[in-house]
């Protein structure tokens, strides 16, 4: 199903995706596309696929700005309707990804996970999931980890449609995206 639906969205997104990309050249973005290595099913890792936000600006030593110096105002607009996200169809048409899951964190967290929040890897991240719709980047870690264990103990394909829908609504009031007053999330620095 995961695949149906991933295959079909591209289709449908492909104008979109075509100006996306096009807009990120005229933009000034060296890069199309941000690949980075994350987590998957089963502690597996993948390279995950999405729209480039921030450009690789650096101080004089060569060290990255902060993330908020470096998101672009196209880059913001990207993540304030959730379409940077889109290339991670292609994560799903690979079998490394699922529509809903826990969303796939990065891989220098897993040692900081205890069991409970390891259990998020017994099912394949997702593009979005039961934390992104109650919360996303607004909550802090610990209510994110118990919202995907959540996740893993109550799937079904109706809470599945109910993530769908709730989905599309925080996407167009572009609730969650960011912790107030960060540009981005906090890293994870493990459990108190």
């Amino acid at each position: 199903m995961d695949i149906t639906i991933a295959l079909i969205g591209l289709v449908l997104l492909l104008p979109i995706l075509s100006t996306i990309i096009l807009l990120l050249v005229i933009t000034g973005h060296k890069k199309i596309f941000f690949i980075q290595k994350r987590l998957g099913y089963h502690e597996s890792i993948f390279k995950i696929y999405k729209f480039c936000t921030m450009t690789e600006l650096r101080d004089a030593s060569g060290v990255l700005l902060p993330d908020s110096k470096r998101l672009t105002f196209f880059g913001k607009l990207l993540r304030k309707t959730s379409l940077d996200e889109i290339p991670q169809l292609i994560n799903v048409l690979k079998g490394e990804m699922s529509i809903i899951g826990p969303r796939p964190l990065l891989i220098e967290y897993l040692p900081l996970y205890n069991e409970e929040q390891k259990k998020r890897h017994l099912v394949k991240p997702g593009i979005t999931g039961w934390a992104q719709v109650n919360g996303r980047n607004a909550i802090e870690w610990q209510q994110k980890f118990k919202l995907d264990v959540w996740y893993v103990n109550h799937i079904s394909f109706i809470l599945d449609c109910k993530i769908i829908l709730l989905t599309i609504k925080n996407v167009i009031a572009s609730s969650g995206i960011n912790q107030q007053g960060q540009a981005t999330m906090q890293p994870f620095k493990g459990n108190d």
